[in-house]
């Protein structure tokens, strides 16, 4: 009966772990053994920290300061996110998805050029809150196939987007999904020089290319890329 009562408790505390795993977005949905507590807490620890460090110091940030801000050793980190990656996919993709949301409420929007303006704004908004975002949307660092796929599925949206402002002919019709990408590698790169001392420049630098995207303010039609060059700038990684 006392087997019977124990490995009942097991399966509860198993069934617990595995709940919470599921229900934090920064939580990978592996359970952790019922019979090791300091295991779980150690790994979610070792999230938050890396959630902060990432943010602070972007994607190559040492893993040992990780390890120090959750009060760990290094051997435990390794223990838990044996890659550099593993962390990757832990964090970003449930992050990424509030690029989901953005556009969604921009193809929502009954007005395409408020729609347009509103889920760029959206998407520099959250690289500028978080630096490791910043270098994963940019691929400043190798990221998994995950994390990749969600970055393009927020590119895909993106097409959706600039297709309607296009058809409302509030969009310059000479701008293409592969000019999203360049501005985004701009101003990502305003965001990380100018974020201690400006944090917020990076507004200013999307209001005047925003301005200059309206049909009316071109003045010039610009030669479309190739196809070869567009399908190469969104395979691209940028400069670090």
């Amino acid at each position: 009966m006392e087997l019977k009562v124990a490995s009942a408790r097991s399966r509860a505390v198993y069934k617990s772990h595995a709940a919470s795993a599921i229900s934090s977005g920064l939580r990978d949905a592996i359970p952790v053994s019922p019979n090791r507590p300091g295991a779980a807490r150690n790994r979610d620890k070792l999230l938050d920290a890396a959630v902060e460090v990432f943010g602070e110091r972007g994607l190559d940030a040492p893993l040992e300061h990780i390890a120090r801000r959750a009060g760990v050793s290094i051997g435990t980190l390794y223990a838990h996110f044996p890659a550099r990656e593993a962390f990757f996919d832990a964090i970003f993709p449930p992050r990424l998805a509030g690029l989901d949301r953005a556009a969604a409420e921009a193809l929502a929007d009954p007005d395409p050029w408020d729609g347009f303006a509103g889920f760029t704004t959206a998407l520099f908004e959250m690289l500028a809150a978080d630096r490791g975002l910043t270098d994963a949307f940019a691929q400043r660092s190798p990221v998994s196939a995950e994390v990749t796929a969600a970055c393009h599925r927020g590119f895909a949206h993106a097409g959706q987007i600039i297709g309607r402002a296009h058809d409302s002919g509030q969009l310059r019709p000479d701008f293409q999904l592969a000019d999203l990408v360049c501005l985004t590698w701009a101003i990502s790169q305003v965001i990380r020089e100018s974020t201690d001392a400006a944090p917020q420049a990076w507004r200013r630098c999307l209001a005047f290319f925003l301005d200059g995207l309206r049909t009316d303010a071109a003045q010039n039609s610009l030669e479309a890329l190739s196809s070869r060059s567009s399908r190469n700038l969104l395979r691209a990684s940028p400069p670090a």
